[in-house]
């Protein structure tokens, strides 16, 4: 994609997650990350199945609903701390800027973190550029369009 055709992100943001029944959920844009991840409370695999819920109760959006995947990934991803992780991935879909696209979340335990999603440069690439002086692009420009 030409670089006139990618849209310019901030480095944080609010995204919907439709698939998850999650709506304006905060994200940080992470380039030092290749994969995105989600924050996710009490993950269990049982049977080839996976069981979660996302968010947790620090979370305002927090829904407490169970989620179940048959179709996920095993992955191994190198923490800030440099320590390798095993996580659990799955396809989702992601809405910025009034549109819906694939992405694969990796679930992880983020509840000290400030944002419980990460888009990574997986993601990001060839439909983004970051300017890291901007914050809310999608999330302002969803509210501008619904009020016309």
């Amino acid at each position: 994609m030409s670089e006139s055709k990618k849209r310019i992100i901030g480095r944080f943001d609010k995204a919907d997650f439709p698939v998850l029944d999650l709506e304006g959920i905060s994200v940080k844009i992470d380039t030092g990350a290749y994969t995105s991840s989600i924050h996710c409370d009490e993950i269990i695999e049982k049977d080839e199945v996976l069981y979660c819920k996302f968010l947790d109760e620090e979370h305002a959006l927090y829904n407490g609903k169970e989620f179940i995947f048959k179709d996920y990934d095993i992955i191994y991803v190198r923490s800030s701390n440099g320590m390798i992780q095993k996580r659990y991935q799955i396809e989702s879909k992601i809405k910025l800027f009034n549109k819906i696209y694939k992405i694969s979340l990796s679930l992880s335990s983020r509840q000290e973190m400030r944002f419980p999603v990460l888009l990574g440069r997986k993601f990001l690439s060839n439909k983004f550029i970051v300017d890291p002086q901007l914050i809310d692009l999608s999330f302002n420009n969803q509210h501008q369009t619904n009020e016309h």
